[in-house]
């Protein structure tokens, strides 16, 4: 059977070719600020959840333009006649815009399924703008940010729900029982261990999984690729997840570092957890620093891991604990593990931090105690602009509320509400994700 086509189609510069590479887990199509870098269709395979699709970037489709231009969207037409799935894509920065409402009158002609991707939305101060493109009347938005893989997961679940029909209780009963061995459907809580180059996490990982798994060695680099181990732990299996580590751009080179690096971001994008690996012997650096903002945009809850701690003098240890929390502070209370991976001292701590951080991660709040609390903290501090009159937990892996509001609610008072969310229920370092919808 051929595999299900999933086909981005919207007006010229929304960040199509960069969610085709975010959607892919790899860097295939070239992605410039300029109009028009894509011209013909581009088809790859992509897998998520043990299902196999491919996806199909187009060249941005306009209702007019030069000779070029008409290629150009004829050739998105034919993509879009074959889709099994459209993804429409927009640009949050921008509103909604002319070409979007062309756009998406054409895909609706179609007659194919249509789902609406708001691009862009690198942070949770921008969510509430998604919801002015409900005007496309494609249907309820998803947010994403195809640079960063913000809300990348959530979109590729919706995918794979519309690409793949529900099964018959029959089809069930006569299918095999074996599950297929992919790492996305297993259930296995996935942890990335990211840093940059030796700060020893290749020795982390060994440690922690008993064997010598990945090859360790002075030489900074020596990891090319993501490897993966399952370990079982009192609280179940976790997939470790080591990388190489991950160096300035400017001092990337082309070929193998350029590919490590590439695959150590699509690691991290697909990790439930992060751990930040940091040389303590050092401090944390302007690289740690936006290695936890691509955790941060990820998505995921980290701890931070201080290695080589009995290297550090006593008396240097409280400058190397402030710097962390300075450079870091994107992580909010992560918690920080002091240890030496050669010797194993303070690894075994490692491992109940991330239960803890796990259980956090997939918190699922009652509705009536979470609208009991939204209640109290408005009592205690009004928003001057509107008002909540009710929240519902949307979604977990992170915690996802949607506020449900009489008028716009400042970005300080979203933290507010973000902040007694998270002391109330207890939620942690793990990240709160907060969506207004304005009556």
């Amino acid at each position: 059977m051929s595999r299900p086509q999933v086909v981005i189609v919207g007006r010229p510069n929304v960040g199509k070719s960069s969610l085709l590479n975010r959607l892919a887990g790899r860097r295939i199509a070239v992605v410039e600020q300029q109009r028009g870098v894509t011209r013909d269709r581009k088809s790859v395979e992509a897998e998520w959840s043990g299902v196999a699709f491919d996806v199909v970037d187009t060249g941005g489709w306009t209702a007019t333009g030069d000779d070029l231009q008409s290629k150009i969207s004829r050739q998105a037409e034919a993509a879009i006649n074959e889709a099994d799935l459209v993804l429409l894509v927009v640009d949050a920065t921008t509103g909604v815009v002319d070409e979007d409402v062309q756009a998406a009158r054409w895909a609706l002609r179609s007659h194919r399924p249509v789902m609406l991707v708001v691009n862009k939305v690198d942070d949770a101060a921008h969510d509430a703008q998604i919801w002015e493109f409900l005007q496309l009347g494609v249907g309820e938005p998803f947010a994403v940010s195809a640079l960063h893989g913000r809300g990348a997961g959530d979109l590729l679940d919706a995918v794979v729900e519309r690409i793949v029909p529900a099964p018959e209780s029959s089809a069930r009963e006569a299918a095999p029982e074996a599950p297929p061995e992919t790492e996305s459907d297993d259930g296995v809580l996935r942890v990335a261990i990211v840093g940059r180059p030796n700060v020893g996490k290749s020795t982390l990982f060994n440690r922690i999984i008993g064997e010598e798994r990945s090859v360790v060695h002075d030489l900074p680099g020596t990891t090319r690729d993501a490897i993966d181990t399952v370990i079982e732990t009192a609280d179940g299996p976790i997939r470790f997840i080591d990388t190489a580590g991950m160096r300035r751009r400017a001092r990337t080179e082309a070929g193998l570092e350029t590919y490590a690096t590439l695959r150590s971001l699509e690691a991290l994008d697909r990790a439930n957890l992060a751990v930040l690996v940091i040389d303590a012997t050092v401090g944390a650096t302007g690289q740690d620093q936006r290695l936890a903002e691509r955790i941060a945009g990820a998505g995921c809850p980290a701890i931070v891991v201080l290695n080589k701690w009995e290297l550090v003098a006593t008396e240097e240890r409280p400058a190397v604990l402030s710097g962390l929390a300075e450079r870091l502070a994107f992580l909010g209370d992560a918690p920080v593990i002091k240890t030496t991976a050669t010797s194993g001292r303070g690894v075994h701590k490692l491992l109940p931090a991330l239960a803890v951080a796990a259980s956090d991660y997939s918190t699922r709040i009652p509705t009536g105690a979470l609208n009991r609390a939204v209640r109290d903290l408005q009592t205690k501090q009004p928003s001057p602009t509107g008002r909540i009159r009710y929240a519902v937990q949307g979604a977990s892996e992170p915690p996802t509320f949607t506020l449900f509001a009489s008028g716009r609610l400042a970005p300080t008072y979203l933290r507010y509400v973000e902040r007694s969310l998270r002391e109330r229920f207890e939620l942690g370092s793990t990240p709160v994700k907060i969506r207004v919808r304005v009556d």
